[in-house]
């Protein structure tokens, strides 16, 4: 793979809660610097983005209800929906872990689908914390996310305790979603090769805030 594509299946991300308008404008200049495919930020922060990068082909991607996923699904539904208006073209749910936790899967399957329907035509990425989850919640998760519309699952939030992504819970999660869904490999994916190894489990995304040093390793 040459870094021009290993750039295209980048997301990067600037998600800490204490970031600033020099650290937005910072991953923009990252973004554009490496041709980056995508660009992943705050909600309060997808107009700058889409401001600093309307002259590229780089995608802004936000996040909702990050990185707890306890919010009310009509919220969830009206955040997607106002980043999108914003200017972001990609959304991140985080999905409601209590709920699959209790055996609710109605309940995730409903949250999700109504961040789908809340920004139509826009790829849904559903955030599972693998981490957390046991073999099976995790298999039920991406089955839900699915059949309920969503273009991607995504490993990790890269804030939660328990870690962020694995090798195998890429490989589980590609084997439940099939070729139809894509899966999003995200947290603590620091080198090359913690990309590499996530590509080669079945991830077709990456997401990172070490773009500049995983691209820097590979030949141009």
């Amino acid at each position: 793979m040459t870094r021009s594509e290993l750039a295209r299946l980048l997301d990067h991300s600037v998600l800490k809660p204490e970031a600033t308008e020099q650290d937005i404008r910072a991953g923009a200049d990252v973004v554009r610097a490496w041709c980056i495919g995508y660009y992943c930020v705050q909600p309060c922060w997808v107009a700058l983005a889409a401001r600093l990068l309307g002259d590229t082909d780089a995608r802004i991607a936000s996040v909702v209800a990050f990185p707890h996923g306890t919010s009310r699904t009509e919220i969830k539904a009206r955040e997607a929906a106002a980043a999108w208006a914003d200017g972001a073209r990609e959304i991140d749910m985080v999905i409601n872990f209590g709920a699959l936790r209790s055996g609710e899967p109605a309940t995730v399957a409903a949250d999700i689908d109504a961040v789908v329907r809340s920004v139509p035509g826009i790829p849904v990425k559903v955030i599972i914390e693998a981490t957390a989850f046991t073999d099976a919640e995790k298999k039920l998760a991406c089955q839900l996310a699915r059949d309920a519309g969503a273009a991607f699952v995504k490993t990790s939030t890269g804030f939660h305790p328990s870690g962020g992504a694995t090798v195998a819970d890429v490989r589980l999660m590609r084997t439940v979603v099939g070729a139809t869904v894509g899966v999003k490999a995200s947290g603590a994916i620091r080198t090359l090769a913690d990309a590499q190894a996530m590509l080669d489990a079945g991830a077709n995304r990456i997401g990172t805030s070490a773009s500049a040093t995983i691209l820097a390793a590979l030949a141009a």
